[in-house]
């Protein structure tokens, strides 16, 4: 049987900052199965609205997220396309879209018992 690479932990959140085990911080990252990475908004044009591009969820699915935690925010500011959503469906990809601070929580959760993806905005 195949082992699943599992996703790496978020060990420390604060206003403008995200830790994730084994990486250097991040203000916003893109989390998934075996590893990390900076969450650059530029490389698909995401911004506060319309929000989250599908381009940014198909990396995660690429890199074998079987369910994905979306960060809308500390305060709730970034949105989420509808048309993210929709891929995620029309894959069955099971979404939990939170503020931050619930995101983080959710996405340590589900590490732990499958593999997950998450985008996490650490600001506004």
């Amino acid at each position: 049987m195949d082992q699943v690479e599992t996703s790496p932990p978020i060990t420390r959140f604060s206003w403008g900052r995200l830790e994730v085990d084994g990486h250097p911080p991040f203000k916003d990252a893109k989390l998934f199965p075996g590893g990390a990475r900076p969450w650059d908004w530029h490389e698909t044009g995401t911004q506060h609205a319309p929000g989250i591009q599908p381009a940014d969820v198909k990396e995660l699915l690429d890199h074998g997220a079987r369910v994905v935690v979306l960060s809308r925010g500390v305060y709730g500011r970034l949105q989420v396309c509808p048309e993210t959503l929709r891929l995620l469906e029309e894959q069955n990809i099971p979404v939990h879209v939170l503020r931050t601070e619930q995101a983080v929580h959710k996405y340590n959760e589900l590490r732990a018992v499958e593999p997950v993806g998450g985008l996490i905005h650490s600001t506004c």
